[in-house]
């Protein structure tokens, strides 16, 4: 596979690679072959099994980064095969950043938008004590002491002009996970490399590797909540009208419903949660990528 190094355009960022700095939740989802399809150039070919691919989030919180302070949201709608390697495809990346919108569109081929993310922490009641259990507690045979949590709900909402468009709520519980208190995890290093490209922003397919070093545990999955999904059969029905009405109201209509399918993938089932702590995120500057185009190639 031939890959050529991107050319940059001039940004805030300087020149790379671009180091972030913070704490991530990293959700891993099954979602269905035929939303993730929706995103996939047909260069690529879709890691499935059973008709389902591997997606999920990246929900970061950086305090320290090339444009400042941020919180971005990364949809992964699922892992695309390229020979020799297979790779995560982000379906759409949030930021609360201006500058960072701009640096993953132009550098880094994303499809980014700014957004609003609202956050709140509260505590999570204690559950009531059964007449049982209390009297088991005064005789000092009562399971052991309840560990406060606090739910923090965190409501992302997409910012387009003067127009703003609710994407999802996440719920996160923090406290004690694990027996150990202030426990974090072991101190990890590994490389996520993901493709991008493709967009009005930059029309090269892209291909980028996160060198990450953080400490690691796994997590209650947080939990997802938002408008409900767009069927396949309603968004192809819904493209065939288009065809017929001008231009514009195509263009607005398909991207009303890449919104929506990404929503679906936020949606789609957890089966892993890892929190990543202490992180520190080196993004390499991506590479242009030549597609192999055998059918007959398998991962």
């Amino acid at each position: 596979m031939e890959d050529k190094e991107a050319k940059s355009p001039s940004s805030g960022y300087g020149k790379p690679p671009w180091l972030f700095k913070g704490s991530a939740l990293y959700q891993l989802h099954l979602v269905k072959s035929e939303t993730a399809r929706a995103f996939i150039p047909t260069d690529f070919r879709l890691v499935e099994a059973f008709g389902y691919t591997l997606g999920g989030f990246f929900l970061a919180s950086y305090d320290d980064s090339p444009a400042g302070i941020f919180d971005e949201l990364v949809v992964i709608a699922g892992i695309v095969w390229n020979p020799p390697t297979s790779c995560a495809w982000a379906s759409r990346v949030l930021v609360n950043s201006d500058e960072a919108c701009i640096h993953g569109r132009k550098d880094v081929g994303l499809p980014s938008q700014v957004a609003r993310f609202s956050k709140k922490i509260a505590a999570i009641p204690k559950p009531a004590e059964s007449r049982i259990n209390g009297f088991l507690n005064v005789i000092g045979l009562g399971a052991e002491s309840y560990s406060p949590k606090n739910c923090q709900a965190i409501k992302i909402t997409e910012i387009k002009g003067p127009a703003a468009a609710d994407f999802c709520n996440i719920n996160l519980t923090t406290g004690s996970e694990l027996s150990s208190k202030n426990w974090m995890g072991p101190l990890i290093k590994m490389s996520l490399p993901s493709y991008s490209g493709r967009t009005e922003y930059n029309s090269h397919l892209l291909k980028y590797s996160c060198q990450i070093e953080c400490r690691v545990r796994p997590v209650s999955p947080a939990k997802v909540s938002g408008r409900s999904k767009l069927g396949i059969k309603r968004q192809q029905q819904s493209s065939s009208e288009c065809g017929s009405s001008d231009s514009k109201d195509s263009t607005t209509s398909g991207a009303e419903d890449e919104r929506k399918l990404s929503i679906s993938v936020m949606l789609s089932k957890p089966i892993l949660a890892l929190e990543f702590n202490c992180l520190k995120m080196q993004v390499e500057p991506p590479v242009v990528v030549v597609p192999q185009l055998s059918h007959n190639s398998h991962p």
